[in-house]
């Protein structure tokens, strides 16, 4: 349990503030309790010094490391860890292994050392995966989700809800469900429906991947809807919406579809616990397009809420200032 030693009566606490910290797919994202973000591509951190990076981490979210109770951090696929876990006890970065499913550009690496090393107190945010998964039959799959969603979903619970589903749709996509405020499994990106990159391995590429044409891991980065498309990235794809392109359209069609695949899949761990009208809400880039929106909730016949690709940081921000403040479990895992 981390224990806050530093109890003063007269603190005003308006003077402090949480920090969380989401290591996305291609940006790094930051948040404070104070509703400051913003965010750095993985790359241009990977090209920073510690320092650099610590400056432009407070610079960014105009304060100063003295003024910040705790960090709550999330790094690749948090596998390595149960719990959350207070950063000096843990071992490679929480994680098992640096091989496996996506990108490798060091700037996540980079942020866990430099807040590892910066004297401000942190702990590190554990995927879902063997391990911590409430329902055994979600086991089946290795991994379910990396840790920023429990950032997400953390977010969507200090909105005031204990019974939700989440679909977090950007350059992954990865639905995860939660009932009476724990979370229950989660379908991670490499299973089902595809994100702008990302998406599951299919036949073809299980036959090319035995050919030895690319690794697994390549065909995973390659599996998203732009491969169906001439763009490169999410803003490209918007532009090409935006202009009526029929194979834009066709690429958030697809998202939108498979998401709510997931989304109504989800609901039959509910419906066990007689639990009908969870709150949908979905997350991510994506998650604020318009269009994306209103055909998720044409397919479900459900309205959702979009809580933007900010909740994962957010999110964090809040599990940092409640485990400072005594929190024993946040959704059901364990703090050590």
């Amino acid at each position: 349990m981390i224990k806050n030693t530093k109890t003063n009566t007269y603190e005003n606490d308006r003077l402090f503030m949480y920090i969380g910290i989401d290591h996305g797919t291609t940006y790094m994202r930051f948040a404070s309790s104070d509703n400051n973000v913003f965010r750095i591509s993985r790359r241009d951190v990977a090209a920073m010094s510690m320092h650099e990076l610590l400056e432009s981490i407070l610079h960014g979210l105009k304060t100063s490391a003295d003024k910040i109770k705790m960090i709550a951090l999330t790094y690749s696929m948090g596998d390595g860890i149960d719990k959350i876990t207070p950063i000096d006890h843990v071992s490679n970065r929480g994680i098992r292994s640096r091989e496996g499913a996506g990108l490798h550009v060091g700037g996540g690496t980079l942020v866990f050392d430099t807040i590892s090393q910066s004297g401000i107190p942190a702990i590190v945010i554990p995927g879902l995966h063997r391990g911590n998964t409430v329902d055994d039959r979600f086991n089946v799959f290795s991994h379910g989700a990396s840790p920023e969603k429990l950032g997400i979903m953390y977010y969507a619970h200090r909105k005031g809800y204990d019974h939700f589903i989440i679909c977090d749709i950007s350059s992954n996509t990865v639905t995860l469900v939660a009932a009476n405020a724990r979370v229950l499994g989660a379908i991670d990106a490499c299973i089902f429906a595809p994100g702008t990159h990302h998406g599951p391995l299919d036949l073809s590429a299980i036959r090319d991947v035995d050919a030895r044409l690319y690794t697994a891991n390549e065909a995973f980065t390659k599996a998203g809807v732009l491969a169906m498309t001439e763009y490169h990235d999410i803003h490209e794809l918007v532009s090409g919406f935006g202009s009526g392109d029929h194979k834009a359209i066709n690429a958030l069609d697809t998202m939108a579809l498979f998401a709510s695949m997931e989304i109504v899949s989800m609901n039959l761990l509910l419906r066990e616990k007689d639990i009908m009208t969870p709150k949908i809400f979905i997350s991510g880039s994506v998650s604020e397009i318009k269009y994306v929106i209103e055909k998720i909730e044409g397919h479900i016949g459900s309205r959702v809420e979009s809580l933007g690709e900010w909740s994962a940081a957010r999110g964090c921000a809040c599990i940092a200032e409640d485990v400072y403040k005594g929190q024993h479990s946040i959704l059901g895992i364990p703090v050590e």
